[in-house]
């Protein structure tokens, strides 16, 4: 039987995806530490991966989390600390003693440490640095030298390369005798005499070749080579567009400096899409479920206060119609749909044009295709759901007039929802704001001033 199939293992769920960690296994766990069983924690914990076992530290709450970590000590893992949240990592190494975090840093590559600082405060980066062996520190402090979110932060220094003359025997003599090679590569870097890059060659072509041939000429056709200054959100997407495995970075000389792996690259991908999600609704993109409840709310305080806001203005639009809404009382039973209605097709044209702006598949050739789809779709929408909104008109008030009045408007609403959320979206992105920041409380504030405005002003035309 194989470690991971121990029967002392814990669960790894109790649903049928199987790579989340179950009721029970966080029980067995935490019924370890209650009884201060070390071994017992340390056999439960051994199979997990640090993946599930940085899960498992942001689901417990503080209290648990540090007897759980001083009980386990000296197994803690690096590889845990770059997995874990960046709301709680701090608190972790906090708890670690300084023993178990310099031996938890060893193992890390450059990448996932410079990670790591940069979610300390400065004065906090010695306890990390003081581990580390001298040339691998004076690597991470020349990354923490270059622009935040660029690929200079995102590499990783180790990188395995080769000049251009070899040939594959060299290249394996090579890995065979280095004693400091990355944990995980997949690239060989061909480079010129000034550590210029010039190509990547696969491991997979290094080992089906002959000792003899050269290694120029089993360079990949697909090469890309990024400034340690690019903005690593354009790096994932060229990793995602191009299906990269690794690619190396070089300095303003355009000497060969580190290399990105696809792990990394993807990372940052999950990272902007959960922005976006968060962002869309009005949440702080640094907000976990770790979060306290002081930290949670003073985040959402200030979106809350916008919403409030832009509630007013649609309030203010509706007292304009006071007298209207008193003689009909069906009015103020109506609006709400068409309001509703609104804001709901409004938020469905603005996340599809979020979510294409962040991919780059909403450019300047094909924004007024788009825009007019979406047009398109909300008038057919709109005509749809007039028909059915008319016809309720009808049956629940008995008013023929009444039902063409909110089918007016629910066309009206539904057409300029389609544009609004896919326009703004674009116009907030050409002024340099961010449209998945801002686009929901504009989106909804158009929807819900058209829809009043368009439904009462009708109203008001067609009723009195």
């Amino acid at each position: 039987m194989t470690r991971d199939q121990s029967s002392d293992a814990p669960e790894i769920s109790e649903e049928d995806d199987g790579f989340s960690l179950g009721r029970s296994a966080v029980g067995q766990i935490l019924h370890a530490v209650e009884r201060e069983d070390r071994d017992q924690l340390v056999e439960l914990m051994e199979p997990l991966h640090p993946a599930d076992i940085a899960d498992l530290l942001e689901q417990v709450d503080s209290f648990e989390r540090v007897r759980l970590i001083r009980l386990y000590d000296r197994e803690f893992d690096g590889d845990i600390l770059s997995e874990l949240d960046e709301s709680i990592r701090e608190e972790v190494i906090s708890i670690l003693s300084p023993q178990v975090l310099a031996d938890a840093v060893r193992g890390l590559e450059s990448d996932d440490v410079v990670d790591l600082l940069e979610d300390l405060e400065e004065d906090q980066h010695g306890a990390i640095l003081d581990a580390l062996e001298d040339s691998d520190r004076v690597a991470v402090q020349q990354s923490l030298t270059y622009p935040e979110y660029s690929a200079g932060r995102l590499m990783q220094r180790e990188v395995v390369m080769a000049p251009e003359h070899w040939s594959v025997g060299d290249a394996i003599d090579f890995i065979r005798a280095s004693e400091d090679l990355p944990d995980q590569f997949y690239h060989i870097i061909l480079v010129d005499p000034r550590l210029h890059p010039i190509g990547n060659i696969t491991l997979g072509k290094l080992m089906g070749s002959r000792r003899e041939v050269l290694l120029r000429s089993l360079v990949e056709e697909t090469f890309h080579v990024f400034p340690v200054s690019q903005y690593e959100g354009d790096v994932a997407y060229a990793f995602n567009q191009y299906h990269l495995i690794s690619a190396p970075v070089v300095d303003e000389n355009e000497r060969l400096v580190g290399v990105i792996t696809i792990d990394d690259a993807m990372a940052v991908l999950d990272e902007e899409n959960e922005e976006d999600i968060l962002r869309l609704a009005g949440v702080d993109s640094e907000s976990s479920v770790a979060d306290r409840v002081r930290e949670t709310t003073k985040r959402r305080f200030p979106w809350l206060f916008v919403n409030l806001v832009t509630a007013i203005l649609a309030s203010l639009v509706i007292s304009q119609f006071e007298e209207a809404i008193a003689t009909i009382v069906a009015l103020a039973v109506l609006m709400p749909i068409v309001a509703s209605m609104g804001g709901n097709a409004g938020t469905q044209s603005l996340t599809v044009a979020v979510r294409a702006l962040a991919t780059k598949d909403l450019t300047g050739s094909n924004v007024w295709r788009v825009i007019r789809r979406e047009v398109l779709v909300g008038l057919i929408n709109g005509v749809a759901f007039a028909v059915i909104m008319g016809a309720v008109g009808y049956v629940w008030f008995g008013s023929l007039a009444l039902g063409g009045v909110i089918a007016a408007a629910m066309v009206i609403n539904l057409v300029v929802a389609g544009l609004a959320g896919t326009g703004i979206p674009i116009a907030l992105e050409k002024l340099g704001i961010d449209p998945a920041l801002a686009s929901g409380a504009f989106v909804t504030t158009v929807t819900d001033v058209v829809g009043f405005f368009a439904f009462l002003g009708l109203a008001v035309l067609v009723l009195l």
